[in-house]
């Protein structure tokens, strides 16, 4: 996509930069793509579900309004104006990235060295990123995590926000970058002015590339080029640093589902109308003097607003007799009808419910005595979405995996490229214990203890378990051993 004039070459499955940055990027491209996703629907998307996460609804610029004398609506500020928030899509994104991602993942290899190494690698550092992607992944459709070496020098994941990434994908299935361009800001001071910088990096084979927006105009950056990593060695008195990058982009991809549709694009509608609701169930209750249509007869003023306010600070009103007339107040009742908001609200409730692909905790089948179908039945929706996004964040990490096998490699820890590994995730799911182990024991004979063990709703390490009933059986058997094989005397009153 590119033109950069660099030479490179393949050395220790990386690339080496034996030239600096004799160009940088094509920017008047980089300055249309930023330009284009800026406003494009999708970044809207990204930020919308990550504000609505945060509780940060559209109802909260809601405004009251009525309809005026010309017929148009106008905004009238002396009516209650509730702005409630019933985060119910906070809820199911926190739902669904715990019931995925709640357990830490296990990788599992036939080699004790590579799990020892990749144990160290994934650390729970690393399960907490990847919940935190997760988070990404649902509320964006995308997730990014970015490979790079730390100060220390050692491996390190950090996450890129999803609405700060331009993918530039090599296929239409958006497997494989060709390239990928970062927007994000930082706070700079001028003295004791604080001012705010847009920073541009553009990632390829090649490297990085730094620049600042000026308006809308991509300026190089002080580093205004960096490989990926580099490597020093001493040469005398001399420290040679050397800059060197990978075969791939070091920037993986997480994704939701195939299309990357965030969840917010399917329950927005339905939260905003749950909110909408609320707010004005609450607004009626408030409306007190409101619920009831006042009519006057021959009223002593001609001001409704010096009634109204007669009316709030006395409870009183004043009428008259007109030409015979007797004056008079009557009223016409209007009922808030509290079932009707009830009603909508489950409807609304349940709706998102089922849209997002979530489950209701307070399910009619978890009553009495729930079986294990009925809490799989209650499942479904959300084992099936759990299903795809699994999917997606397996070839994720397998292609992290690469990156990792390179590094190992790189650091003379072993060459473990052809090395089958397998990631299980440990859903969250409720379960009917007594049934589980009902069934368990009637699988008794017909499976492995290894198996059994490994489902036994009790048991976190099926490793451990099985080393401490091989402990319990030899002691059993050493005990059972001495009670045939009594102390012999040795003919000095000592026993042997």
């Amino acid at each position: 996509m590119f033109e950069f004039l660099f030479q490179w070459q393949r050395k220790n499955k990386a690339t080496m930069n034996t030239n600096a940055a004799s160009k940088l990027t094509d920017a008047e491209f980089i300055e249309k793509e930023i330009q284009r996703f800026r406003v494009s629907k999708r970044r809207k998307e990204m930020i919308d579900g990550e504000r609505y996460y945060d509780g940060d609804h559209d109802i909260l610029m809601k405004k009251r309004t009525v309809i005026g004398a010309n017929g148009e609506l106008e905004e009238v500020r002396n009516l209650p104006n509730n702005r409630i928030v019933d985060n119910q899509y906070g809820k199911m994104v926190d739902q669904k990235k715990n019931y995925l991602l709640g357990q830490p993942l296990v990788f599992k290899s036939e080699n004790e060295l590579y799990n020892k190494l990749l144990k160290k690698i994934f650390n729970k550092r690393f399960q907490r990123l990847l919940k935190n992607i997760g988070e990404d992944s649902l509320n964006s459709g995308i997730g990014w995590l970015f490979i790079h070496y730390n100060e220390q020098g050692e491996l390190s994941f950090k996450r890129f926000k999803s609405y700060e990434i331009i993918p530039g994908w090599k296929d239409a299935e958006h497997t494989e970058l060709e390239y990928a361009i970062r927007i994000y800001e930082v706070i700079m001071y001028d003295g004791q002015r604080e001012t705010i910088v847009e920073k541009i990096e553009v990632y390829d084979a090649t490297g990085i590339y730094r620049f600042v927006l000026d308006g809308s105009k991509l300026v190089p950056d002080e580093e205004p080029f960096s490989n990926y990593f580099t490597t020093s060695t001493v040469n005398g008195d001399e420290i040679i640093e050397q800059g060197w990058n990978w075969l791939k982009i070091p920037l993986i991809p997480f994704k939701y589902n195939a299309k990357e549709i965030p969840l917010i694009r399917k329950v927005k509608t339905l939260q905003d109308g749950l909110n909408v609701i609320l707010s004005n169930f609450q607004n009626n209750m408030e409306e007190d003097m409101r619920n009831t249509i006042l009519v006057l007869v021959n009223y002593d003023g001609e001001n409704l607003g010096e009634f109204r306010k007669n009316l709030a600070t006395y409870g009183a009103v004043k009428v008259k007799t007109v030409d015979g007339a007797g004056g008079d107040l009557k009223t016409l009742q209007v009922e808030v009808n509290s079932d009707n908001y009830k009603a909508i609200l489950e409807i609304f409730k349940k709706a998102i419910i089922e849209n997002a692909k979530g489950y209701d905790a307070k399910d009619d089948r978890l009553n009495g005595n729930p079986n294990q179908m009925n809490i799989q039945s209650m499942y479904s929706d959300i084992d099936l979405d759990a299903n795809e996004m699994e999917t997606e964040y397996q070839a994720s990490l397998e292609d992290m995996l690469w990156f990792i096998n390179v590094h190992l490699f790189n650091n003379g820890l072993g060459d473990f490229e052809q090395e089958e590994v397998e990631v299980i995730f440990n859903r969250d799911i409720m379960i009917s214990e007594s049934e589980v182990i009902k069934n368990i024991k009637d699988s008794f004979g017909i499976l492995s203890d290894e198996t059994l063990v490994a489902n036994h709703p009790w048991v976190d390490n099926p490793q451990l378990e099985m080393e401490r009933r091989q402990q319990e059986k030899d002691e059993e058997m050493t005990q059972y051993a001495g009670a045939f094989n009594p102390p012999v005397d040795s003919g000095d009153g000592n026993e042997e």
